[in-house]
């Protein structure tokens, strides 16, 4: 089955699971700005202002200008297909009309971003589209439909996922004999970068940080991109947080190296250490990743470990969704922060996709990793090879 059929089906499920009427989206020029949840549920951009609805009964419904209703004739995955030449608003109000829905979700969210696709101005053109009915009164967001959406990966998902990762562990293989004493971080960089333009492989986020490269202590640890001034000296650790988009789909990984001084057979105690609590951490978090957890309490367990063995806390949520974008939204694994709004709250659900990541910092450099790993029904399966001992270069 498409993944397009796969993600039409889940959404008619979903609307049922949470008696919700009809699910919209209003979208206009989506090669330019693009709705989340768009490409999940549609088979081409538009142009013109459109509407795809689907309700709990099972009607799949699109609403596109003259020149772009074909595509979705020509799809097969829509039971009505109206077009306009002049105004989307006729066809618009006599569908609601004929649904009488109790509620309209619409994509807009204060937390989940990958929920919040409807822009200010498309939201305001509906409503004036709706003045006068009764339907506009009955607008409300679609955020849990859009999270478990996009959250319970089908199994097309998870395949394209599956490739993403062992794409991205070839390359983490491919660079290993680069790190050498006097290779600078941008070097790195380069190196994989230019292995991806010879593939149809893409970075999974802005190029400009993928991969982020922190060679030895005092390294940026962000989101900042590798220096040209920044190089690799014996006694360090080379950590990369790294990622490929494959066919629509992505990996997100991190992964470390200690580069041995003459004569130097293991990495001294403290990274050695460092690199032990780290996995310990994620193997205590991934312990407690199962359906129907709240997320904050997965990271309060990977939390706990770090700060028990006398690190600091990381400054960041212990996981977040992985998917058609590194950051897939919904739920996360994080503390109950202010700036992560409601998404620590949400339940871990069986198809949910996790980047279990920390890290500490040591004299030698950063010691984080990276994983990804598929929740089940009774528990998590491991979709990279995580790594279990420090990696020499």
């Amino acid at each position: 089955m498409d993944i397009i059929e796969e993600k039409i089906e889940q959404a008619i499920g979903i609307l049922r699971e949470l008696d919700a009427d009809v699910w919209m989206l209003f979208v206009r020029e989506t090669a330019e700005i693009a709705d989340p949840s768009f490409a999940m549920v549609a088979p081409a951009h538009v142009v013109w202002q459109s509407a795809i609805i689907f309700s709990r009964n099972g009607e799949r419904i699109a609403i596109a200008g003259r020149l772009d209703a074909e595509i979705f004739r020509r799809s097969g995955l829509y039971g009505e297909v109206h077009f306009y030449d002049q105004s989307i608003v006729p066809e618009l109000r006599q569908v609601m009309a004929r649904l009488d829905p109790r509620q309209i979700a619409i994509n807009y969210s204060p937390s989940n971003h990958t929920a919040d696709g409807l822009s200010h101005g498309m939201y305001l053109t509906l409503c004036e589209a709706l003045r006068g009915t009764p339907y506009v009164d009955r607008l409300v967001s679609a955020e849990e439909i859009v999270s478990r959406l996009r959250g319970r990966k089908s199994p097309g998902e998870v395949q394209r996922v599956r490739q993403a990762i062992r794409a991205t562990e070839e390359e983490f293989i491919a660079v290993t004999p680069l790190l050498r004493r006097g290779r600078t971080e941008k070097d790195i960089a380069d190196f994989m970068h230019t292995r991806l333009a010879r593939t149809d492989l893409q970075p999974a986020w802005d190029a400009r940080s993928c991969p982020i490269v922190n060679a030895g202590p005092c390294a940026d640890s962000g989101h900042a991109g590798p220096l040209t001034s920044k190089t690799i000296e014996h006694g360090q650790v080379v950590h990369l947080d790294f990622g490929v988009r494959k066919d629509g789909y992505c990996a997100d990984l991190q992964r470390l190296w200690y580069v041995r001084r003459p004569g130097e057979r293991r990495a001294p105690g403290n990274v050695q250490r460092a690199f032990d609590v780290v996995c310990k951490a994620i193997e205590a978090g991934v312990k407690a990743l199962r359906p129907g957890v709240p997320g904050w309490q997965v990271d309060a367990v990977a939390r706990r470990t770090i700060v028990e063995a006398g690190y600091p806390e990381y400054p960041h949520a212990f996981a977040h969704q992985l998917g058609r974008a590194a950051h897939d939204g919904g739920t996360i694994l994080g503390p109950r922060w202010e700036r992560y709004g409601n998404t620590p709250l949400g339940l871990i659900e069986v198809g949910n996709i996790f980047t279990p990541e920390l890290s500490v910092q040591t004299e030698a450099g950063m010691v984080g990793l990276e994983e990804n790993v598929l929740v089940t029904e009774h528990g998590c399966e491991f979709l990279s090879n995580p790594q279990t001992e420090i990696w020499y270069a």
